[in-house]
């Protein structure tokens, strides 16, 4: 596997503590709530992507003979209900116990998808080793919680 790519994503991992904190923080001393809090995290973040687009000319295609389907759409949903519940969660849980309940729930979604071969993930079958592995991670979560 490539290092810039585990780079890369151990990078976009360390994202979610950090924003989920900053979140935290705006509801705290100004949104007084959490969906407030993400609706400001969301519109920053649009206007960021809308300032990149622009300025690295990415074309937007035409919605006429795609083959998108409605729920293609719902990933924004997702977005914003994860945000929310993050930010939400952020100074009852902690930091480490908040991410490490996160991945846990993350993987089990992951292993489901990817026996099912769901979403165009490829079919890849759920075997004791991969068992063992979410039972491992929420062993960890047990662990940090506990000390």
């Amino acid at each position: 596997m490539n290092l810039f790519w585990i780079a890369l994503a151990l990078l976009a991992g360390a994202t979610l503590p950090t924003q989920a904190g900053i979140n935290a923080q705006l509801q705290l001393h100004w949104a007084r709530h959490p969906a407030l809090a993400s609706l400001v995290s969301f519109t920053v973040g649009t206007l960021a992507l809308v300032g990149y687009c622009v300025a690295a000319r990415v074309p937007f295609p035409s919605l006429a003979g795609t083959t998108t389907q409605w729920w293609h759409w719902v990933g924004g949903l997702l977005g914003a209900v994860f945000v929310t519940v993050v930010t939400f969660l952020a100074p009852r849980l902690g930091a480490a116990t908040m991410v490490g309940l996160v991945v846990a729930g993350q993987m089990i979604a992951s292993v489901g998808l990817d026996h099912f071969g769901a979403l165009g993930y490829a079919e890849r079958p759920l075997t004791l080793m991969r068992l063992a592995g979410i039972a491992m991670l929420v062993g960890g979560v047990v662990l940090i919680r506990r000390f």
